[in-house]
């Protein structure tokens, strides 16, 4: 884990599935919605998910890279989501909001769209219309997709 990142947040595949039908909850009265854009790559099982729950069908791809492990990288726009346009009537998911550059760049090529995420750190919250859960900023996320079963050590353990 990077110096910046003091504290860490494993998420399980059951508790991302429960968080991201929660976030569908509160995305209900807000809809309907004509497609979700999911953000690739971390976007994608969150916003399987609520498409599900909300019976959206039609569900398009913006891929952007800004990641490279846990090292942050510079901003690069793999993909745009050319069937959203300007977003108006669509819902971007991602599976997290941290520095909000990421966001950023999505409200650049959807400005209209609503914009939910599973998680949010206080850096990239003002981004983001609707998320679930807050976590502080010097807190890793580990996805599921990120992780394997493996021994693990005490908090108390951590401390230096």
């Amino acid at each position: 884990m990077s110096d910046s990142y003091q504290k860490s947040f494993p998420v399980s595949w059951e508790e991302l599935h429960r968080t991201s039908k929660a976030l569908a909850w509160r995305l209900l009265e807000l809809g309907p919605f004509t497609g979700v854009v999911a953000v690739t790559r971390g976007g994608l099982v969150p916003a399987a998910i609520v498409a599900r729950e909300l019976e959206i069908r039609v569900i398009e791809t913006a891929c952007i890279s800004s990641y490279h492990g846990q090292d942050r990288g510079g901003l690069e726009v793999l993909k745009s989501a050319d069937m959203a346009k300007q977003g108006k009537g669509w819902l971007i998911v991602d599976d997290l909001v941290d520095t909000g550059e990421t966001a950023k760049a999505l409200r650049q090529m959807m400005p209209e769209a609503h914009f939910a995420t599973v998680y949010a750190k206080p850096a990239g919250r003002p981004l983001v219309d609707t998320f679930v859960t807050e976590v502080s900023q010097d807190t890793w996320i580990f996805f599921p997709w990120d992780m394997e079963p493996q021994p693990s050590t005490p908090i108390i353990g951590l401390r230096g």
